[in-house]
């Protein structure tokens, strides 16, 4: 086959066969496409977007680019979750130990961030020693032993996603519905899960800014997920107001264990529980809520997580302890408006400060700084006098700090009343 005319075939809109979205998964995962190619299918693609039986055929053969994990003779149910992503999203890291305390196998392929939104395996790359390179053996051979593992892409599985994730991020394709749905369920299908839950984030910090677009991701990715034999639900949550009080990479994950340890309360909490028990009704488990209640309130799922710590080579003492990862430079911004309630505080002025500092890529090739950040003192339906700090920023250095109170100063908005709390979950 031409790419050069399969380009232009997706150019002029026309419908590709299995065959040829079979030769585009390989030949992304095999390196045999240049990057400039892959990238103007990619801009076709998100002009002129895949069909249903298009988006299920690319997820299939992306998903068959690579090897699967065989999770044969692991405790059912096998589950798998993922988030369309969001500003301060570290559900993942709350979520997966929950499930593997609860007596679920979770094997999960994670990665990392697009756009303004933070990756789970940036996260988990802030932790000291964290892998994020098991081979499917070692995933595998780890589950059996503590019931979760999760890395990040790998030449193995789902490869062809692999590239084509990087190359959607520096190529404004991000925001394409055929194509998020294709990477995502290829690395379900690839992982082994026999049951998926979604996050399908929905406002200013997310891909999908309104609820009508949430829903048909959600409803793209329910019927893809059941058209390849999976059991699925999509929940659409929140993402007008960071997740949580932080964005940046150690900062989510002290929230996260925070919330393990049974110390942090609030919103970020509220989607974790949530979530975690409409997996647990996915999978037919009785009693969802009391049992997520359960091992959240007797630390097994603490527990769990210092054993998943140290099974992947992190140090587990960042389960008990916020004294590691800090940033040089502590700065922050005060409220300058007349008191009153916080509104609305804008996910991605926050999510895009983060980038700022040094938290997010602006190129496929930028480094990480895993330590630097956003805290978000004041929150929608807080309410402020004026000279209160309200953000809080971790940065490298001092001219950094002041870019980033720059963006932030106009982050808030406020109300002379108090504003009725916003649902966390649409559906």
């Amino acid at each position: 086959m031409n790419m050069v005319e399969l380009i232009a075939k997706r150019r002029e809109n026309q419908t590709h066969t299995f065959e040829e979205l079979e030769f585009i998964a390989n030949g992304a995962a095999q390196d045999s496409i240049p990057d400039y190619q892959l990238a103007a299918w990619l801009m076709a693609a998100f002009l002129n977007p895949l069909n249903l039986q298009e988006t299920a055929w690319l997820t299939k053969a992306m998903a068959e680019s690579g090897e699967r994990i065989d999770l044969s003779g692991l405790p059912h149910p096998w589950l798998d979750k993922h988030s369309t992503g969001g500003v301060g999203d570290k559900t993942t890291l709350v979520f997966l130990p929950i499930m593997a305390a609860c007596g679920l196998t979770v094997v999960k392929m994670s990665g990392r961030g697009l756009g303004i939104t933070g990756g789970t395996v940036d996260k988990l790359g802030a932790i000291p020693g964290f892998r994020l390179d098991l081979s499917p053996e070692e995933m595998k051979a780890q589950a059996n032993k503590i019931g979760l593992a999760i890395t990040g892409q790998t030449p193995r599985l789902a490869p062809a996603d692999g590239r084509l994730y990087a190359l959607r991020d520096v190529t404004a394709t991000v925001p394409s519905i055929p194509l998020i749905v294709s990477s995502i369920l290829s690395k379900k299908v690839a992982g082994g899960a026999d049951h998926v839950v979604f996050d399908v984030k929905c406002g200013a910090g997310a891909f999908m800014k309104t609820p009508a677009d949430a829903q048909v991701l959600a409803s793209q990715l329910e019927q893809v997920g059941c058209e390849l034999g999976l059991k699925v639900r999509a929940r659409i949550t929140d993402m007008d107001e960071p997740l949580g009080r932080c964005a940046g990479n150690a900062l989510e994950v002290k929230e996260a264990m925070a919330v393990l340890r049974g110390e942090e309360r609030g919103r970020f909490r509220d989607l974790c529980f949530g979530l975690a028990a409409s997996a647990l009704e996915l999978t037919g488990i009785p009693n969802a809520e009391q049992k997520v209640m359960d091992v959240l309130d007797s630390g097994a799922a603490l527990e769990k997580t210092r054993q998943w710590m140290e099974a992947q080579g992190g140090d587990p003492s960042v389960c008990d302890s916020d004294d590691w990862g800090h940033a040089p430079v502590t700065e922050t911004v005060e409220w300058s408006g007349e008191p009153g309630w916080v509104s609305d505080l804008d996910a991605e002025a926050v999510g895009l400060a983060v980038i700022d500092l040094g938290g997010g890529r602006k190129k496929k090739s930028d480094e990480i700084n895993p330590a630097v950040g956003v805290e978000c003192i004041a929150k929608v339906g807080d309410q402020v006098e004026t000279g209160q700090t309200i953000f809080r920023i971790h940065a490298a250095n001092q001219s950094d700090a002041e870019q980033a109170k720059q963006r932030l100063a106009t982050a808030i908005t406020s109300q002379s009343n108090q504003p009725e709390p916003k649902p966390i979950f649409f559906n």
